[in-house]
């Protein structure tokens, strides 16, 4: 079996053996449920749960809003948008629309920030299309995809009328309560369940991700194979020196303890950029709390080299480097020699491109190492559902594992709601009047 492979060579890290225990103990309480946060560890034994019947549901309802629209809109905030997007970027042509015949819908998101013009952009850009709508929210109440919803169902209903907008229009949700499963209750949405014991950052193999992925073309059957592979190879029986994930915690602890304080993960193919976005949310509100945590942050490779490399190459050495490298790509372009060779490259003719790509990936690796920057490196085979469906499963999974040896929950986010409360009072939002007094005064 391909799979993906963890190579801490370039850290400068032995991990002791009382590190080791420490990793292994910290996978088995998530097994175990026994550690912090424990009221969230469905997600651990996810992939092994999702059934041929749920998959079929899945696919069943993402057809009919496929036969319905050629654009849809999936609205949600934070993980309730950005693993469907991480995959979807990994799975998509990135010219995609220069192509005059489009096989698959496209998918669009919305509810991720309160932009007025970007929501205004996307009402207009809509117009020229037959739309549907995925709305994602436990509560139904969180405020940047409410506002979004409230348009677009408002839109869907203009154009459509409301028994057709129900057929448009599918919501996912609490089982039981909130305003978005009354509404949907009450409209007559098809609805899909966010599980209670998965938390939002967990849940890109939920119908949180699955459903707008199927919607948008993307093979989840092969997404949630990954997915199961991966947790068999992190199991709490594996040992340590065979699970990809206690090793990646296990090193990125040790780099932290050694005074590297923030962690930049890389890749040299674009299409994984969203990739990084999911993964800063995971471990930023995973671990980043009572004052501790590694601060995530990233780079897409070698285009950040023009711009972020110099301070990686020479700036303060608090920094460690992540590279999600990809054995092969799914093409093969080579370059040309040129008899005028004005630019110089005529020794690279006859190579195919992703031959100096890697070459620039190895050749920074050894330049940042000798800059004094440790470097993990992750090879996946490529760039499918399959191997990206184990590379999500395998942060997860490390991300559990990297939170409890840090001695934090990694499974809750008390500090989200900090700046909720500021911007309320600022609305002036019923129940908020003390609150607006005195917030306008400091402001």
């Amino acid at each position: 079996m391909e799979t993906l492979k963890v190579d801490i060579r370039k850290t400068g890290i032995e991990i002791p053996a009382a590190m080791k225990a420490q990793a292994q103990a910290a996978n088995a309480l998530l097994h175990s449920g026994k550690g912090a946060g424990n009221d969230f560890l469905g997600w651990v034994h996810l992939p092994s749960s999702i059934t041929d019947a749920d998959l079929d549901a899945i696919e069943k309802t993402a057809a009919g809003l496929r036969a319905k629209a050629d654009l849809i809109v999936c609205i949600g905030i934070g993980g309730s948008y950005l693993g469907a997007k991480a995959v979807l970027e990994a799975m998509s042509d990135p010219f995609k629309l220069l192509h005059k015949e489009q096989k698959n819908p496209t998918v669009v998101f919305a509810g991720q920030n309160i932009s007025e013009d970007y929501i205004h952009a996307l009402m207009e850009a809509s117009k020229e299309h037959s739309i549907a709508a995925i709305v994602i929210s436990k509560s139904g109440t969180t405020t940047e995809p409410a506002i979004a919803f409230r348009l677009l169902k408002a839109e869907i209903e203009k154009r459509y009328g409301k028994a057709e907008a129900a057929q448009r229009i599918v919501a996912v949700t609490d089982k039981t309560r909130g305003a978005l499963k009354t509404l949907a209750t009450d409209e007559g949405y098809p609805t899909f369940v966010i599980p209670d014991d998965v938390g939002g950052r967990f849940s890109v193999l939920t119908p949180v991700g699955l459903l707008p992925l199927a919607a948008a073309g993307v093979d989840i059957r092969a997404l949630v194979r990954g997915a199961q592979e991966m947790e068999r190879a992190t199991d709490e029986k594996i040992p340590f020196d065979e699970n990809p994930s206690a090793i990646y915690a296990a090193t990125r602890n040790l780099l932290y303890q050694a005074g590297k304080k923030i962690e930049i993960l890389g890749s040299y193919e674009p299409q994984l950029q969203y990739v990084n976005e999911w993964w800063k949310q995971l471990y930023g509100e995973s671990e980043g709390k009572q004052g501790k945590g590694i601060f995530p942050a990233s780079v897409t490779l070698t285009a950040d080299l023009h711009s972020m490399g110099q301070y990686i190459q020479e700036g303060e050495r608090t920094l460690f480097e992540t590279i999600i490298s990809v054995a092969a790509p799914a093409n093969e372009v080579k370059i040309e020699a040129d008899q005028e060779n004005l630019d110089g490259l005529n020794f690279l003719a006859g190579k195919r491109i992703s031959e100096v790509n890697r070459m620039a990936e190895l050749g920074v690796q050894l330049a940042h190492v000798d800059g004094g920057v440790p470097n993990i490196r992750l090879e996946i085979p490529r760039i499918d559902a399959h191997a990206v469906g184990g590379l999500l499963y395998f942060f997860e999974k490390a991300c559990g594992i990297s939170g409890y040896l840090l001695g934090v929950n990694p499974f809750d986010q008390p500090g989200v709601e900090a700046y909720k409360k500021n911007m309320f009072a600022l609305l002036d939002k019923p129940g908020y009047e003390e609150a607006s007094k005195a917030i306008k005064a400091r402001l």
